[in-house]
């Protein structure tokens, strides 16, 4: 049985004496972090420069730090509310003072998107990996140490702990252990809101060397609130939707995407007629690949269990059973109601949800005549930041060697859908970004680095439509790509393809793709965002009645700050237009409903316009900043 503590200093005592000072020490992704033992480790290494201490993990979870006014006022109590008694990391706030001690490592192979660019450190010890190679680069390293966050059940007397959020890794390396091929000490910290899954994490107590099990040490979830879906975002989640077969297997990324595709499916199933009608207005003249309601059902098989899953049993879209489950997952993170509804959930329906290991989800070797018999009809769907006219992708790094994510599973996606005889792979991305006051294409010529390579190119999604490029000619594959760029900047494009002698001279853009702008999209959404077919957040949010009303009208106006010509006028509006009983709430939610400075003055103004124009235009929610990455944390 493991020693059970109630103090993490006293546990990594006994790691200590057990395991000695050179600590090779692995954090699972994400949620399944046990921040508190971690703490008390990089604790104790900060004091004794003796001892050795190398972190190696993925997805080190942050909570939001605002700069702005507007961004404190606003997410500060949103923070409060979800965040705040979440224990920050002690290493991440010394690799972000750049205070982390000599004889500490922080190793990563997956980053918060964005949030270690520039940060040399961080930079310089990410290790590139597909997420399945992620358990052996442990192994090769060392490692002698697992701590994770569990979950804990009593039953007839005898404890028993899951591993819930992060089965991912973990099993991998226990299976390891198993064969001889390791020797570490499993730690755990149990966590009361942490949901206990069925399956093949569900462990007996003496898998485990210690556990702190204490009121003091448990903490409330990282739970990221979901974000709205835009305009841009439905049309590309509508767009893959209609590539999903009846019958098939489903893989999603995480991110408004996800969201957007599950709605788009749930919209298909429920109201079929309304979803051609949409697809008709996106894609006019051109017939959905799939658009049947879901008779056979799907079966999901994802790295990353997200909250759209559950949206889609409870739609009764995700039924087709395998072996009696309906859903196998590798990791999960999201919102404190996704949480909730997998504690609450009955027995028998939380059976057909079982986590799996990541060599289980991400590949088919280890009985692969059954994976294959269950992953008929395949649709890995996954999201990038860039592409290529010859259909390379870019999904986790930029062209200066920065890295912006990590490539996670989506190589072991693509390469699946390839394996598969019926398979495919659906990389999306917005068409275009924001950067300052200037509009870049999001589809390039070229770019000084690449996630997926051009001969594993297969169907490439934007908001303009679907660009089915496997097994194409390098000619063909350019041509499909342009019909779904931004018209702002098909014609240069084209050109740069012309003169590289890879589109023939005379080739000219169809008159049907020549209308790829975001007013279009819009226009072809508001019948369906107006019939209530497109909620901004489709599968409920953390955010109060009044935060979802400002959501929008914030983002109006940071796209206005981007073109501040735009500023005098919202200013004189937000002044001479008295704010209505709607718009005072809000205000009074920023502290802006009695003004005291110049400064509070002008915020007030500005909000008040943008609060107006947004109830004018809330059939288009205004995108947030493309250009970072695919994870919504």
């Amino acid at each position: 049985m493991p020693k059970l503590f109630s103090d993490p200093e006293a546990i990594v005592e006994d790691i200590i004496r057990d395991v000695g000072t050179n600590l090779v020490v692995g954090l699972p992704l994400g949620l399944g972090k046990a921040n508190h033992v971690i703490n008390a480790l990089y604790a104790r290494a900060a004091a004794d420069r003796a001892i050795n201490l190398t972190f190696f993990s993925a997805l080190t979870l942050e909570k939001p730090r605002p700069s702005s006014l507007l961004e404190r006022r606003f997410i500060g109590p949103v923070i409060d509310r979800l965040f705040g008694g979440y224990p920050d990391l002690a290493y991440a706030n010394a690799l972000h003072a750049g205070e982390l001690p000599p004889n500490v490592k922080v190793i990563e192979f997956f980053f918060l998107a964005g949030k270690w660019l520039h940060v040399p450190f961080a930079q310089q010890n990410y290790i590139s990996a597909n997420y399945t190679h992620a358990s052996s680069y442990l192994l090769t390293r060392g490692l002698n140490v697992v701590t994770q966050l569990v979950a804990k059940r009593v039953v007839d007397g005898e404890t028993r702990y899951s591993l819930s959020c992060n089965t991912d890794t973990t099993l991998d390396i226990l299976r390891a252990r198993r064969d001889g091929r390791a020797s570490f000490k499993l730690i755990g910290q149990v966590n009361s809101e942490l949901p206990f899954m069925p399956g093949a994490g569900d462990l007996p107590a003496d898998e485990f060397s210690a556990v702190v099990d204490s009121p003091t040490t448990d903490f409330p979830l990282f739970a990221p609130p979901a974000e709205p879906v835009s305009d841009i975002k439905y049309a590309i989640g509508f767009h893959a939707a209609s590539f999903v077969p009846d019958g098939g297997t489903l893989q999603i990324g995480i991110g408004q995407v996800g969201d957007a595709l599950a709605q788009g499916l749930i919209v298909r199933h429920r109201d079929n007629a309304q979803f051609r009608a949409i697809m008709k207005r996106l894609a006019p003249g051109v017939e959905p690949v799939e658009s049947s309601p879901f008779e056979k059902g799907l079966y999901g098989v994802s790295e990353m269990l997200i909250e759209a899953f559950l949206g889609l049993i409870e739609a009764d879209i995700l039924k087709r059973d395998v072996d009696g489950v309906a859903l196998h997952g590798a990791f999960f993170l999201g919102p404190k109601s996704f949480y909730r509804a997998l504690r609450e959930m009955p027995p028998d329906q939380l059976a057909r949800i079982q986590m799996m290991p990541v060599s289980f989800t991400n590949e088919l070797y280890g009985d692969e005549d059954a994976k294959r018999r269950a992953r008929v009809g395949a649709r890995f769907v996954n999201n990038a930041m860039m592409a290529t006219l010859m259909g390379a992708a870019v999904s986790d790094g930029l062209d200066d060697g920065q890295v912006v994510s990590g490539v996670g599973g989506q190589y072991n996606f693509v390469a699946q859908a390839f394996a598969l005889a019926d398979a495919r792979s659906i990389l999306t991305l917005e068409a275009t970004r924001q950067v300052g006051r200037r509009t870049h294409s999001n589809i390039r010529w070229n770019y000084g680095h690449e996630t997926i390579p051009r001969h594993l190119r297969d169907v490439f999604v934007t908001e303009y439509g679907v660009a089915d490029v496997r097994g194409k000619s390098d000619a063909e594959t350019i041509a499909a790509m342009l019909a779904v760029t931004d018209s702002r900047f098909q014609d240069e494009l084209a050109r740069i393809a012309k003169d590289a002698g890879k589109l023939p001279k005379e080739f000219e853009i169809p008159r049907a793709y020549r209308e790829n702008l975001p007013e279009r999209i819009a226009e072809a959404l508001k019948p369906a965002r107006e019939a209530g077919l497109l909620p901004s957040f489709p599968f409920g949010s953390d955010f109060t009645e009044v935060e979802q009303r400002l959501i929008p009208a914030l983002q109006l106006l940071r796209e206005a700050q981007r073109t501040p010509l735009r500023l005098p006028g919202m200013l004189w509006q937000g002044m001479t237009q008295p704010p209505d009983a709607s718009s005072r709430e809000c205000l009074a939610r920023l502290g802006l409903d009695r003004p005291m400075t110049f400064v509070e003055r002008a915020y007030r103004a500005l909000v008040n316009a943008a609060l107006a124009r947004s109830r004018t235009l809330k059939h288009s929610v205004v995108p947030a900043d493309a250009g970072t990455h695919n994870h919504r944390t």
